[in-house]
């Protein structure tokens, strides 16, 4: 693995970590500096890859360990009272807003192969589950999802 092609590889994935680790972190500032480490991390370990075609799952694993590592570090929390209930703006509410709602374990899922368009199989690899866990976290987030719209949808028309 050449330099060369390491950050050419770093270039293409750094939009899809960079989301990945916004949806852990939820902080700007936090998640520069998880992308820094993480990046770090990859070329100090870079050996440790066995095949190169892996390395965007590979990458984007370290991302997520790294967000997770942060965490535990920072102990850092967001109280239920500071998450947005209406968007600031009084449009509709956003699906953006409600994936923020998602528990981190359902979250992370969805938007990998969502937003990232990655299919079951990375995100089973990168999040070290089975394919079959994947689906069933991809689903249960849908539902949330879907009932959360629904209430809001209620809550909508009773206002008018």
């Amino acid at each position: 693995m050449t330099k060369d092609w390491f950050v050419q590889q770093i270039d293409g994935l750094q939009g899809r970590l960079y989301r990945i680790a916004l949806s852990i972190l939820r902080n700007h500032a936090d998640v520069q500096d998880a992308l820094q480490e993480t990046v770090l991390k990859a070329w100090e370990k870079r050996n440790t890859l066995r095949n190169e075609a892996y390395f965007g799952t590979w990458v984007t694993r370290i991302a997520i360990n790294t967000c997770r590592q942060m965490i535990r570090q920072n102990k850092k929390m967001i109280p239920m009272e500071e998450l947005p209930e209406t968007p600031a703006s009084g449009e509709d509410i956003t699906l953006k807003m409600l994936m923020e709602c998602l528990p981190e374990k359902l979250r992370i899922p969805f938007i990998m192969q969502y937003s990232e368009g990655m299919d079951t199989k990375e995100v089973a690899e990168c999040m070290h589950l089975t394919q079959s866990a994947v689906r069933s976290r991809i689903h249960r987030a849908k539902l949330i999802l879907r009932k959360e719209l629904a209430d809001h949808e209620k809550e909508s028309m009773a206002a008018r």
